[in-house]
């Protein structure tokens, strides 16, 4: 059974860092992208926001525009865990952050009908 589990989530003041986890099993990470997003509060499903991507295909990463600098996305092989490291919080990025499973590409990663199977979420406040 495929299954995706982040955790890491926490309440931190801006300026601050936190990294996610997503553990994945019943598939292995050198046969499929994992692409993190973000759901505002408020927000439905369809408008979660991706913020980054490991590709299978060709090793790299990719990062939105909007996160880069401060967020950074990385993989671990052996444990089947991809990470994504988050520096310099700010109050803007406190949202629900959710690990998904795409295919072997990052092409599309930013919205998601790039994902075929989604984690249950891991929260992060940014709050002074």
């Amino acid at each position: 059974q495929v299954q995706l589990v982040e955790s890491g989530g926490g309440l931190v003041q801006p300026g601050g860092s936190l990294r996610l986890s997503c553990a994945a099993s019943g598939f292995t990470l050198d046969l499929h992208s994992i692409g993190w997003f973000r759901q505002f509060p408020g927000k439905g499903r369809a408008g979660r926001e991706g913020v980054a991507c490991f590709s299978t295909r060709d090793g790299g990463a990719s990062v939105a525009a909007s996160v880069k600098g401060r967020l950074t996305i990385s993989r671990d092989n052996a444990k089947n865990i991809v990470y994504l490291e988050m520096n310099n919080l700010k109050f803007e990025d406190t949202a629900v952050y959710y690990c998904a499973m795409g295919g072997p590409s990052c092409a599309g990663h930013l919205s998601t009908p790039w994902a075929d199977v989604w984690g249950q979420g891991t929260q992060v406040t940014v709050s002074s």
